[in-house]
């Protein structure tokens, strides 16, 4: 589909959900892949082992992206290894549920500083391994704000996103000129562990369907063959974009 033979992929949170859809369709055109994961190094290992399968180069990488000196410490084992990186996908995130006049601080902070702070660090860091032809990809939400979306019980994780969005577009104004394109992608509803608040709930469920013109919850995979595109010389021209991949959700 995207020819990415040759290229030298970071995924943050990849050891399962979205990132693991993401490593895999990536691995799938040909790039090596690095999965990056916060705690489950097993889990990681696994999806290293499902892309050495399809005759790729993989490792797993432990780190906390929210903290400078766990991502200083990924990024110098990356560059002892690989020297380069031409892709990284800032997919690593966490939410959590509470009403707003509920949130505690501590629950606040840890959502930004994963979700936004993160792709901050990670994209400094990638920066000094990354030429022409770069890029990167954050993973926004289709609750960034502003898109008709509502987004109940989750405003530290909206606020991350939308932040994310910004982050986006400020990149690609000053990346551009380097060569180095910048997106994001905004998932709608993926079925994935950190989506169980919605999809075990019948109702929630039902409700949420009813606004999906594709009538279902999206996969991973539906993810990762946005990434691979956004990853690929065929985006050459594209950056500054929030590409929305929620099954007509938006328009609806």
């Amino acid at each position: 589909m995207f020819d990415l033979t040759g290229k030298k992929a970071l995924v943050t949170g990849a050891s399962r959900g979205i990132g693991r859809g993401i490593a895999l369709a990536l691995a799938k055109q040909g790039a090596d892949v690095i999965i990056n994961c916060h705690s489950k190094i097993e889990e990681a290992q696994i999806v290293v082992t499902e892309i050495e399968k399809m005759g790729r180069q993989a490792f797993a990488v432990q780190a906390d992206v929210s903290e400078v000196a766990s991502v200083s410490k990924m990024f110098a084992e990356i560059s002892s290894k690989w020297k380069k990186l031409d892709i990284l996908v800032n997919n690593a995130g966490i939410l959590t549920v509470h009403p707003f006049e509920a949130i505690p601080e501590e629950e606040w902070d840890k959502v930004i500083n994963v979700n936004l702070k993160g792709q901050f660090l990670c994209s400094q860091a990638a920066l000094k391994l990354m030429g022409p032809g770069g890029r990167i990809i954050n993973m926004a939400s289709v609750a960034s704000g502003g898109v008709g979306i509502g987004s109940s019980n989750i405003a530290h994780y909206a606020t991350s996103k939308g932040g994310s969005v910004a982050l986006t577009e400020a990149m690609a104004v000053e990346l551009g000129p380097k060569g180095i394109n910048v997106n994001a992608i905004a998932p709608g509803l993926v079925d994935t562990d950190m989506t169980k608040f919605i999809t075990e709930d019948k109702e929630q469920l039902k409700g949420t369907l009813a606004r999906i013109p594709k009538g279902r919850a999206g996969k991973p995979e539906d993810i990762g063959r946005a990434a691979a595109f956004l990853a690929s010389d065929e985006a050459d021209y594209i950056t500054g974009i929030v590409l929305y991949v929620d099954g007509g959700w938006l328009a609806s």
